[in-house]
């Protein structure tokens, strides 16, 4: 467990168990960012208790989180997301005070690790946002008053062509296989129709 203690080792450690936690921000209940998340959490706590931290960079990582909540549900998703992950950068760039000289990471892996942390942010949370408000290509509820096709007889269960696709389909009287019929309604993902 000493390896953590090198500042450049617990500066990676805490680059990435802030990356985990705002993925399990942005992306809740799949669990497997949360387990990630709190399982580098105590990584990094163990070697931010072993090691010295500056609280004016601690206050400045958990104060990043609020413009992260604004990218994630609010307006100007864009600008909140550039304060929370330039706080994030700076932040975590001095978390660790320097022994000597400015920072106490060796500048080279800041600079990379800062770029490719924010590019894997801006983008990964800007195309999870973009999918999550994607409204649906086709609205079940619009399929209401369409006309299709029975390809199997429909009952209690069955299968039938609506505006070129296949629905599973449910009628309250028996309509055989290639009738024409239309939506009357719709219990989830299942058609109720009817026969023309």
């Amino acid at each position: 467990m000493d390896i953590l203690l090198n500042p450049n080792i617990a500066y990676l450690l805490l680059v990435v168990t802030t990356l985990l936690v705002l993925t399990a921000i942005a992306v809740p209940g799949t669990g497997i960012p949360e387990i990630a998340a709190l399982f580098s959490l105590v990584l990094s706590g163990y070697a931010v208790y072993h090691l010295s931290f500056n609280w004016w960079a601690m206050a400045l990582l958990i104060l990043s989180v609020v413009p992260f909540f604004f990218a994630v549900r609010g307006p100007r998703r864009e600008m909140w997301l550039a304060f929370s992950i330039t706080g994030l950068i700076v932040g975590s760039v001095f978390f660790f005070p320097a022994q000597q000289g400015f920072i106490s990471v060796h500048p080279l892996l800041a600079v990379v690790t800062s770029v490719i942390y924010a590019a894997f942010l801006w983008i990964s949370i800007r195309k999870t946002l973009q999918i999550a408000q994607t409204k649906p290509i086709q609205e079940i509820s619009a399929l209401i008053g369409e006309r299709g096709e029975t390809k199997t007889p429909v009952q209690a269960e069955g299968s039938v062509q609506v505006v070129g696709e296949l629905w599973s389909a449910r009628s309250e009287n028996p309509i055989p296989a290639g009738s024409l019929v239309h939506v009357v309604g719709r219990e989830g993902f299942v058609l109720v129709i009817e026969k023309d």
